[in-house]
C-alpha cells in the first residue's frame, strides 16, 4: 500500500497554545457487543484533542449504526467504511486519513484508562524524534469488563529490537501510540498476513519493524484492558502460533546483522509461544513439534511446565470434587477495569537465566543501533 499521498500531508502538532492532536485508530469488524463501550473509554481520555477514526471492515451487523450514533454524541469520531480486507489494511486506512502528529491504535473490543493517551503523550514530547513510540501495560479482562489477571510486567526502553523480538513487550495492538510520521515511514501495517491466511500478528510484525529503526519508551502502568474471549482473534489459539512464527521468521530474515544468539533467542520464544497456543487448542500432535525443538534447548524450562500444568490439573480436580465443578468461580470477586486506579508497576526482573539473556541482547541491541 502507498502512503505517497500522506507524505504530503501537515499533520496538526503541537503550538504554543495547543497541543498535539492524537488520532485514535480503531478497526472494527462485528464488533457491536463491544463498540461503544471502546469508544465510550476513547471519549473519555483526559486528553481531549483527538480524533477517534473507526474503519469499519466490512462489518454484517450493526457495528456502523452504533458508531453513527455515538458520532453524534461526539463530533471526534469520524466513521470509514470499507469492504473487508482484514486488521492490517483498516489500520492503514486509518493512518491515511489522520490528521494528528500521533497515532493510537485502540482494538474494537478493549478498553482504556482515561488517562492513557495523556501519559503518553506527556512521555514522547519530552523526547527527541527518534523515540517513536510509548507502550503502556494491560489487564486482562472479561465480557463483562472484569479484571481476570494481570498483563506481563517485563519492560524495556530505548532501542529495543533484539530484545523485542524474544520478549515482545508491547504485548498487543491497543498498548501503542506512535509518531505518524514514523508509523508512515515504515510502510505502515502489513496486510500480506491477512491475505496468506496467517493474519493476527500484525502488531507485533509492526512493533519489530519499528524499533529496528527507533527507540520506544514506556509508561509503567496498567491502563489497558485488553479482552479475550471466544470470538476474538487472540482466541484462534493455532492461527496465532502460525502467525507469530512468520513474523518472527520475516524479521530475522531482513536482519543479517543478528547475532546467532539473538537469532536462537528468538527462535525458541516462538516455540514457547507456540506451544501454550496449541496446549490451549488441546492439540497435542501439534505440540510436539515445538516440545520437541524447547526440549533440544531449554529442558528445563519444559519439566517445569509439564510440573506446573499437572498440579494445577490436580488442585482443580480436588477442589471440584470437594466443592463443587464452579467453586473457583462462585468465590471469584472481580474489579471491573473502570473500577481500578492505576498505579506505576514495577518491572519484572526474571530469574537469574532471564536477566543473563535480557544483559546479552541488550548488547546486541546496542551493537545495532550503533549501525543505523
Amino acid at each position: 500500500m502507498s502512503f505517497e499521498k500522506d507524505r504530503a500531508v501537515t499533520s496538526i502538532g503541537a503550538t504554543p497554545h495547543m497541543p498535539p492532536l492524537v488520532s485514535v485508530l480503531v478497526p472494527a469488524f462485528n464488533a457491536s457487543p463491544y463498540i461503544e463501550r471502546t469508544l465510550r473509554s476513547a471519549m473519555s481520555q483526559t486528553y481531549a484533542a483527538l480524533e477517534i477514526i473507526v474503519v469499519d471492515d466490512g462489518s454484517t451487523d450493526d457495528t456502523a449504526c452504533l458508531v453513527e450514533r455515538a458520532a453524534v454524541q461526539d463530533g471526534r469520531i469520524r466513521l470509514i467504511r470499507t469492504e473487508n480486507r482484514g486488521v492490517a489494511a483498516a489500520r492503514n486506512t486509518g493512518l491515511e486519513a489522520a490528521l494528528g502528529a500521533y497515532v493510537a491504535f485502540l482494538d474494537a473490543d478493549d478498553l482504556w484508562h482515561p488517562t492513557k493517551i495523556e501519559k503518553q503523550v506527556e512521555s514522547l514530547e519530552r523526547l527527541p524524534s527518534h523515540w517513536a513510540a510509548v507502550y503502556v501495560l494491560h489487564h486482562f479482562i472479561n465480557l463483562e469488563d472484569e479484571i481476570v489477571g494481570p498483563g506481563p510486567s517485563h519492560l524495556a526502553r530505548g532501542y529495543i529490537f533484539a530484545r523485542h523480538l524474544t520478549f515482545k513487550y508491547v504485548g498487543n495492538g491497543s498498548a501503542l501510540l506512535v509518531r505518524r510520521q514514523a508509523a508512515l515511514d515504515i510502510g505502515g501495517f502489513d496486510s500480506s498476513y491477512a491475505a496468506a491466511g496467517i493474519g493476527g500478528c500484525e502488531d507485533l510484525d509492526f512493533e519489530l519493524r519499528l524499533a529496528a529503526r527507533y527507540r520506544i519508551e514506556y509508561v509503567p502502568e496498567r491502563l489497558l484492558g485488553y479482552r479475550k474471549h471466544p470470538g476474538s482473534m487472540s482466541s484462534d489459539y493455532v492461527k496465532m502460533a502460525h502467525a507469530l512464527a512468520e513474523v518472527i521468521r520475516r524479521s530475522l530474515a531482513t536482519t543479517p546483522r543478528l547475532s546467532p544468539y539473538a537469532v536462537r533467542s528468538a527462535t525458541i520464544a516462538a516455540h514457547k509461544y507456540a506451544l501454550h497456543q496449541y496446549l490451549l487448542a488441546e492439540n497435542l500432535r501439534l505440540a510436539a513439534g515445538p516440545a520437541l525443538a524447547i526440549l533440544g534447548n531449554e529442558p528445563a524450562f519444559l519439566a517445569r511446565l509439564i510440573a506446573r500444568r499437572a498440579a494445577s490439573r490436580m488442585k482443580r480436580g480436588v477442589l471440584s470434587a470437594i466443592l463443587g465443578a464452579d467453586y473457583a468461580e462462585r468465590r471469584r470477586i472481580r474489579l471491573r477495569f473502570d473500577q481500578v486506579t492505576p498505579s506505576a508497576v514495577a518491572a519484572s526482573p526474571g530469574g537469574f537465566w532471564m536477566r543473563r539473556r535480557v544483559a546479552r541482547l541488550a548488547r546486541m541491541d546496542a551493537v545495532l543501533e550503533s549501525g543505523l
